[in-house]
């Protein structure tokens, strides 16, 4: 499995990475062992995404054949291994194989060294050293201002046993809060990815005068570009531009007029309708979990103990039930790494195809990274599952707070709901300003939801 992973990690970052000279030097070797290093963490992030949807599966299937001699190696020590190896491995990759893929591609060697591979591996050795006993200093005292009793001073110097546990908690907690700002965020930009996908209907459109308008465009743009009027560059850059967005938007003209019936009036309407659904479904569910929390201790994530692999379902539906809720974790995902790429904050860390650096390709693996290790105590945390928590994503401090998981539910349902009404109600509101004269002072902040992505405006 993991080796299937690996292989179409690496073709999803060979797809975006820049392609770089095939000369054998320093800098291909140095290359090429970031690249190794980032499809690894990459293979592991997948792990991690695939882990509550793999033991759902499992459990089900247990129940459903206990005693198949076929199925007797699915067992509940495999589930708790691979849980504990994920834990593992996003902990190496995290702290020690992407800080070094990051410190060996900047590195150069220290001055008076001879320049060479073993002189970067140097540097990138020292800088890591240094970087560990920042992050031990700042953690320390974080736990020693939070907490300053002796019992907590004296476990801080179990490495193995207390603190490596207890700086991974933070960093969940960091990828859980950072899950929380960017997937109510991409559940309403879920709406504007499919419509740029799918082809909407035409409903009081016509195609072909917008085709000819478009075309007059193009045309106009390429005889100004021809004839040369103006010498300036900026000039005929806009122009250049302008000539781009009028082809983008004469293709997408086309694809639409040539789409069938099916697609343009079924195929839209019926995946928003899924969209909004699901997004709706998620809603109750985490509303339901915060009254279940207020009324039942055993709802808390941490804590509370299963009836084990294979013993009892943990869906009134049974099989149609579990599949339903790896559909809901599979699109949670989805939408935060949609939400997370429509930050203003992570724009710059979009990849390009065939234009992305090692160093934005390292940054977007930590990422992913921290958010699907992260997924699982989400999705436990909101009551999507009730699947526990396994191995050491069981034992972070924080999911035995009763007041951080509560509010963690309150915050994801209203900013959700937030993000939907506003997403729903952007055309009524720019009707409303353009109405009332307001629409020159740009209080919406939405320039890609003013126009259409396959060429018309938006109306009421």
């Amino acid at each position: 499995m993991f080796a299937i992973l690996y292989i179409v990690s690496y073709f999803i970052i060979t797809r975006y990475k820049r392609k770089a000279d095939e000369q054998e030097d320093e800098d291909a070797t140095v290359n090429r062992v970031s690249l190794f290093l980032s499809t690894f963490t990459l293979a592991v992030s997948a792990g991690a995404v695939l882990l509550l949807p793999f033991s759902i599966i499992s459990n089900e299937i247990l129940l459903s054949f206990p005693k198949s001699y076929y199925i007797q190696w699915l067992n509940g020590s495999l589930i708790h291994g691979l849980w504990n190896l994920v834990s593992l491995f996003s902990n190496l990759c995290l702290f020690v194989l992407m800080p070094f893929a990051f410190f060996f591609l900047e590195s150069e060697g220290f001055a008076g060294l001879k320049k060479g591979i073993k002189a970067r591996i140097l540097e990138t050795v020292v800088m890591l050293i240094l970087l560990a006993l920042l992050i031990f200093g700042i953690v320390w005292v974080a736990s020693a201002l939070i907490d300053n009793s002796s019992a907590s001073m004296e476990s801080l110097y179990d490495l193995w046993e207390y603190y490596l546990p207890y700086l991974y908690s933070c960093i969940s907690l960091m990828g859980c809060l950072l899950l929380l700002l960017c997937t109510p965020v991409g559940l309403s930009r879920m709406f504007t990815v499919m419509g740029q996908l799918l082809v909407k209907p035409t409903i009081l459109e016509d195609l072909d005068e917008q085709m000819y308008i478009i075309s007059l465009q193009e045309e106009a743009l390429q005889r100004k570009l021809n004839g040369g009027t103006s010498s300036v560059e900026n000039h005929t850059k806009k122009i250049e531009n302008d000539l781009m967005n009028a082809k983008n938007m004469k293709s997408k003209l086309e694809r639409r007029k040539n789409a069938s019936a099916w697609e343009r009036n079924l195929v839209y309407p019926a995946v928003m309708i899924l969209l909004l659904t699901v997004t709706s479904f998620s809603v109750i569910l985490v509303s339901c979990n915060i009254l279940r929390l207020l009324v039942d201790e055993t709802a808390m994530p941490k804590g509370s103990k299963g009836p084990g692999i294979g013993n009892a379902s943990l869906f009134t539906f049974g099989f149609a039930g579990a599949v339903l809720e790896i559909i809901l974790i599979f699109y949670l995902m989805v939408s935060s790494v949609v939400g997370f790429y429509s930050l203003r904050f992570f724009g710059s860390f979009t990849p390009r195809k065939d234009d992305t650096t090692m160093t934005t390709i390292i940054g977007n693996c930590v990422s992913i990274l921290v958010l699907s290790s992260a997924l699982p105590v989400m999705s436990r945390t909101l009551g999507i599952t009730r699947f526990d928590l396994l191995g050491d994503f069981g034992r972070f401090n924080w999911l035995g707070n009763f007041y951080i998981v509560v509010t963690y539910n309150l915050i994801f349902a209203v900013v959700t709901t937030l993000c939907l009404v506003r997403k729903f109600t952007s055309a009524v509101r720019e009707e409303l300003l353009k109405a009332i004269g307001l629409n020159k002072l740009h209080l919406s902040n939405e320039p890609s939801d003013s126009a259409s992505t396959n060429g018309h405006q938006k109306t009421l």
